[in-house]
């Protein structure tokens, strides 16, 4: 029995379950960051299950969270913090597994060429800048409304000409669509998974033009409209790249940057000030707040009897409200807008605004309302960013910050202390997500950010204050100055020699290691928060060892990637695209396809492409030497990887064709010993891989005597390659 001791927080029982308990005792009241880490565990949990969780699951998950409320209520104390964290962890699963449910939706079941009707609801670019547009109240020719996803996009091949779309308009476009596709390589990203959390069932492409079957209801997509025009009044006053970003960073549309500027704010690191999150959400709403707070109090007879503070804190709130509907409202702009509603509340509280509980709350109302959101690039980096940047001046704020420095020297040292603190926070994870490490994000950021928030932001907000005036002009000049420099300064520091290390992807544990080092260091007291740097050097030894696949297949067979000395080689210089630059980035390679292509590995003529694995004899066939050269390839090679159906192989050969790779998807194979190992991309066990084929085992191709090598499946009932 564990119980309390009267009179303090000893604990009896045995040492090793007495110690942490009495500790955990020691710190209440300084547990609730763990909170959201507790439910982010349970969440993590339940997408890292490689089958659907069943109801069984569901009502234990339910049950754990009972009975730890029970025994939190009616428990000894000691025992309540670790109460809490197994009902946090329950509750996690719970949210993740209700959200998924919640939003099941059809999803294609075959790929489909024909009429595509719908609303428009969304308008941004693809990768390859190219216009895409979301549509929902999808209709499909001979589909029934039952079968058919109630999100689409679809990308533009031709810039249109005699309609250009707006959000609202009912259109129809001739377009080729498909299930959203499984990943590019094995344990690489699931863009399957994000399309199911975002009710996206189809994606394709369209080469006809659009037509226009109603203009927007009144009332109908009246935020994405106000967007679209405040868009493009910004781009038309400003112009260029710097009407781009500054459309960009005031309404969430991105679409008219250019490519290059894109790439430019990578390589420097400067993303972040376009993205609507947490930095452009605090400029702006501590911009509004001064204003009013600073307008009352210039009005003795107002600021005498009206309490200014709260009620320049009532309206920023709306403002920020409104900003968030403006924006899109991804996971980067909720997350900040629910650390502005916190603050903003404990301004009218009179409470203390900015804190880690502040931060763990919000991280709490952002994990249950919408759990998938756990694994975004942009979640991770914007509380990695805010919880550093807390728990730094949170440490320094009593001995360096107070009377050390200078007050002329103080904006100077703090723009710099936070451009470090969330630089370090933020890099492993723009790495791990991104493969990149820019070199000179620090500089870029010094250069830029109080360009950002003393020139960008405020000359914004005045010109959205006096553009119904139409007196915008001024503050839209002023702006586009300041959206010129940071184009600039991007521009020059992506030139420079180093600005952007490669680096590969990490193992799976990596991050998890490294998100609990970090919110040990900032959540934790005393002597033992050191102890918070252990798990990040482990994560980043477990990083260093990282290997990547010998050989890729991808998912058409049509094109295959073998990794050498020299990085990976590509059989071929073109040919799945979108799939062969993912393989790159996650070797850590900055070389594009053709560069690739020309490395060593490969020998023979196009279509017929000869390598080897150890000492295994490999062929790669394509094109119309696909089906002619299969008889000579087999004769020669130990295993043929062909870009078409075989029916039936020559007699011992391994082939790997489309028949196998509509099953696993795309292939990484890896040595095993003397053999080698494929491993499947496509799986088949979760709610968002609904309708996809059903995938194969992971095989191992064994190398016996010539002509009679077999391929054994790792358990019984494994297809075998012929």
């Amino acid at each position: 029995m564990i119980g309390e001791r009267r009179g303090g927080n000893k604990v009896a029982g045995p040492g090793l379950i007495r110690w942490p308990l009495e500790r955990l005792a020691e710190a209440r009241g300084l547990l609730f960051p763990w909170v959201p880490v507790c439910i982010a565990l349970g969440v993590g949990l339940w997408f890292w299950l490689p089958e659907e969780p069943g109801p069984l699951a569901g009502l234990g998950a339910g049950a754990v969270l009972l009975v730890m409320a029970v025994l939190r209520r009616f428990g000894p104390e000691a025992g309540h913090p670790l109460c809490v964290a197994l009902a946090c962890i329950a509750l996690g699963g719970i949210a993740a597994g209700l959200r998924a449910h919640l939003v099941a939706a059809p999803v294609m079941e075959f790929r489909y060429h024909g009429p595509v009707q719908g609303r428009i609801i969304e308008i941004d670019r693809s990768a390859s800048n190219a216009l895409r547009l979301t549509l929902d109240r999808v209709v499909l020719a001979d589909l029934p409304p039952e079968r058919t996803p109630p999100k689409v996009r679809i990308s533009l091949q031709a810039e249109p000409r005699h309609l250009w779309p707006e959000p609202g308009q009912v259109v129809q476009i001739t377009a080729h669509l498909a299930a959203p596709e499984p990943p590019s390589e094995p344990g690489g990203f699931d863009f399957r998974r994000t399309a199911w959390f975002a009710g996206l069932g189809g994606i394709g492409y369209a080469r006809t033009p659009l037509l226009l079957l109603a203009e927007p209801a009144p009332g109908e997509q009246w935020v994405n409209r106000i967007r679209a025009r405040l868009s493009a009044g910004v781009q038309a006053a400003i112009g260029g790249d710097a009407g781009a970003f500054a459309a960009g960073v005031m309404t969430g549309d991105r679409s008219g940057l250019s490519l290059d500027a894109v790439e430019a704010l990578r390589a420097s690191s400067l993303t972040h000030l376009l993205a609507i999150s947490g930095m452009n959400m605090a400029f702006l709403i501590g911009f509004v707040f001064e204003l009013i707070r600073r307008g009352i109090a210039l009005v003795p007879a107002l600021a005498l009897r009206l309490p200014a503070k709260k009620i320049a804190a009532g309206l920023s709130f709306a403002v920020a409200w409104f900003y968030l509907l403006l924006s899109g409202a991804n996971v980067a702009t909720e997350r900040a807008f629910l650390m502005i509603c916190v603050m903003l509340g404990a301004v009218l509280l009179d409470r203390r605004a900015l804190s880690l509980r502040s931060v763990a709350l919000a991280a709490v109302v952002l994990l249950l309302l919408r759990p998938e959101s756990l694994l975004d690039a942009g979640f991770q980096m914007s509380f990695a960013a805010t919880t550093a940047l807390i728990a730094g001046f949170g440490v320094l704020e009593g001995g360096v910050l107070r009377g050390r420095i200078p007050k002329w020297a103080l904006p100077v040292f703090t723009l710099v202390l936070s451009s470090v603190l969330a630089g370090l926070a933020t890099a492993p994870f723009g790495a791990a997500h991104f493969n990149r490490i820019t070199g000179f994000g620090l500089i870029a950021n010094l250069l830029t950010v109080p360009v950002m928030g003393a020139v960008v932001m405020p000359a914004g907000a005045v010109a959205a204050l006096l553009a119904p005036l139409g007196l915008a002009e001024l503050p839209l000049w002023v702006m586009g100055l300041g959206c010129r420099w940071i184009l600039w300064v991007a521009g020059q520091v992506a030139g420079w020699d180093g600005a952007v290390t490669a680096v590969p992807t990490p193992d799976g544990l990596v991050l998890p290691l490294i998100a609990l080092g970090g919110i040990w260091l900032a959540a934790t007291r005393g002597r033992g928060r050191a102890a918070g740097v252990l798990p990040v050097v482990l994560a980043l030894v477990i990083w260093a060892g990282t290997g990547r696949p010998v050989l890729l297949i991808a998912a058409d067979g049509a094109q295959v990637g073998l990794l050498g000395p020299q990085g990976r080689a590509l059989a071929a210089p073109r040919g799945t695209g979108f799939a062969v630059r993912n393989w790159l980035e996650k070797d850590g390679d900055l070389a594009d396809p053709q560069q690739a292509a020309a490395r060593p590995g490969f020998t023979g003529p196009q279509g017929i492409r000869h390598f080897a694995i150890m000492d295994w004899r490999a062929v790669h066939l394509k094109g119309k030497e696909a089906e002619s050269g299969l008889a000579a390839a087999c004769h020669d090679a130990d295993l043929v990887i062909v870009a078409t159906r075989v029916g039936t192989p020559p007699q011992g050969c391994r082939v790997i064709d489309l028949t196998l790779l509509r099953r696993t998807g795309a292939l990484a194979v890896v040595a095993e010993g003397e053999g080698l190992r494929l491993i499947p991309a496509r799986q088949s066990g979760r709610l968002w891989q609904h309708g996809q084929v059903a995938t194969a085992p992971e095989l191992l191709l064994t190398k016996p005597a010539r002509r009679s090598a077999q391929i054994r499946g790792t358990r019984p009932g494994a297809p075998a390659i012929p």
